[in-house]
């Protein structure tokens, strides 16, 4: 049987995981990534013991599987986007740690940008809002700070990448560099429209082009797997950064499909098809997982606060002593009891971006329980995703893109049936979960059976996707209607 790998370099952890060519999970392996944080609003990654974990994680899945590299057709790989490294080409060491996705150093050249007025010129390139989120506003502050890095970029001697440009450098002994349209689209350098590094975005932040890996599709033939890495020469098939890998995975390749991930947040992409939509309701707009050179974008939302306010009840209020035990406490009340909960720990994401908003508990009244808490924590995400899906549904009918008429789910919290009941309620629409809830390694694995003859089309992949379970809106509307404004009413009393 051939079989496919997919390496998944997220923020917490390195995993590997094992596929058939049906898509089911044959082995897993796993192992938790260092978190580094020089001083508050850093965040950093030691992109060696990246690699280091990669290799095992990726080593240890094939002898579970009890299968060979030589059975191996493709591996694919899905990263961490945003977060940024530069290494020396020769020596292959890199010359600061990888500056992680959430690190917000470099605010104060995003604040540079806005004031020399670029906000609309990077918008209309790239779809992104200007944030030190992004890439490019990283790679200048390394550029600019690590001692005689600037020079030696000028001189040729460096490379930049995210994490899968790095682990396809590593894969290949140093032969190829190179990254896919999904992760170069969240550098805040790349022309989304012509899929090509942008020279004037390049000249703004002072980066000489020589840095800048080649751009592919994401399902290419990036290059071949060193054979004495994993015993046998694999190519390396498909890349994609986690969330357009989770929207591939989840076989959303059509005009106004969307999927929903919940985790610590929640990331929201809607399939656009061909059409470039900026976004008036506080989107942002990326490129999508690419099968062919044809470009494809997606609307984009994120929750900053999702799975992560079970977490502020068992250890900030100390509700429940696992997070298991949220859905139990919660289905112990019929509802919330008017109890609204705003976790806005760290401002609030989209649709609003209130960076100044601060969490709020609203509706309390003698009768409120640590249950009716615990329950309306958990609505909270339903709330804050249904305000994404809406804001995505009104940038679609501008563009005359099909509405959403059902929400796939991944990540961890979607397990919880009570949450994914209340969300279908809310929406009004189905949400369906997936049999394979490892949606993002899946779609790695699915672009690079795509690059190898696995796969003939994405039609085919859409016949292999099945639905676990469906849950069906069993709310009037008139009572999702007035929730929802219930909620909206709650997130204005966030902002003093």
């Amino acid at each position: 049987m051939t079989y496919l790998l997919a390496l998944d370099q997220g923020t917490s952890s390195c995993r590997s995981i094992v596929f058939d060519p049906s898509g089911h999970t044959v082995a897993m392996a796993q192992k938790e990534l260092t978190q580094i944080y020089p001083q508050p609003g850093w965040v950093e990654h030691d992109a060696l013991e990246i690699w280091r974990l990669q290799l095992a994680t990726a080593r240890e899945a094939l002898a579970q599987a009890g299968i060979t590299a030589a059975q191996v057709k493709a591996v694919g790989i899905t990263n961490q986007r945003e977060t940024t490294l530069v290494w020396n080409r020769l020596t292959g060491q890199p010359i600061h740690n990888a500056i992680v996705w959430q690190d917000r150093r470099a605010e104060p050249t995003c604040v540079e940008l806005r004031a020399r007025g670029l906000a609309d010129t990077i918008r209309s390139k790239t779809g992104l809002l200007v944030d030190a989120y992004f890439s490019g506003t990283k790679l200048k502050w390394i550029l600019d700070n690590v001692p005689g890095a600037r020079a030696q970029a000028e001189n040729g001697e460096l490379a930049f990448g995210t994490m899968d440009a790095w682990l396809i450098w590593q894969l290949t002994e140093g032969r190829v560099h190179a990254t896919d349209v999904s992760n170069a689209a969240r550098t805040m350098l790349f022309n989304v429209h012509s899929n090509q590094w942008d020279t004037d975005l390049l000249a703004a932040l002072d980066i000489p082009a020589n840095l800048m890996p080649a751009v592919q599709p994401s399902a290419f033939l990036f290059g071949e797997v060193s054979p004495a890495l994993l015993g046998h020469a694999i190519p390396i098939g498909g890349v994609a950064g986690d969330q357009q890998s989770a929207l591939f995975g989840q076989a959303c390749f059509k005009a106004g499909m969307a999927k929903n991930t919940y985790g610590t947040g929640c990331f929201m992409l809607m399939h656009t098809g061909n059409v470039f939509q900026t976004s008036v309701n506080g989107l942002i707009t990326t490129s999508a997982a690419q099968a062919t050179s044809q470009p494809e974008f997606a609307l984009e939302g994120s929750v900053f606060v999702g799975g992560a306010v079970v977490q502020w009840l068992r250890d900030g209020l100390q509700a429940i002593q696992s997070s298991a035990q949220v859905q139990g406490l919660a289905e112990s009340v019929p509802d919330s009891g008017g109890v609204m909960v705003v976790p806005a720990f760290t401002g609030l994401g989209a649709p609003y971006w209130k960076p100044e908003a601060r969490g709020s508990i609203t509706g309390l009244t003698r009768g409120s329980t640590l249950a009716h808490i615990a329950r309306a924590s958990l609505e909270s995400i339903a709330y804050q995703s249904a305000a994404l899906l809406l804001a995505m549904g009104r940038d679609a009918a501008s563009a005359g893109v099909a509405t959403v008429s059902e929400l796939r789910v991944d990540g961890g919290a979607c397990v919880n049936d009570l949450l994914m009941q209340f969300q279908a309620d809310l929406l009004g629409i189905p949400v369906v979960r997936p049999a394979v809830t490892e949606t993002t390694a899946l779609g790695a694995a699915y672009l690079a059976g795509l690059a190898t003859g696995v796969y003939q089309s994405t039609s085919e992949l859409s016949d292999l996707w099945r639905a676990e379970r469906r849950f069906i809106p069993t709310m009037a509307r008139v009572r999702a209607e007035e929730l929802m404004a219930r909620w909206e009413h709650a997130v204005a009393q966030t902002v003093l």
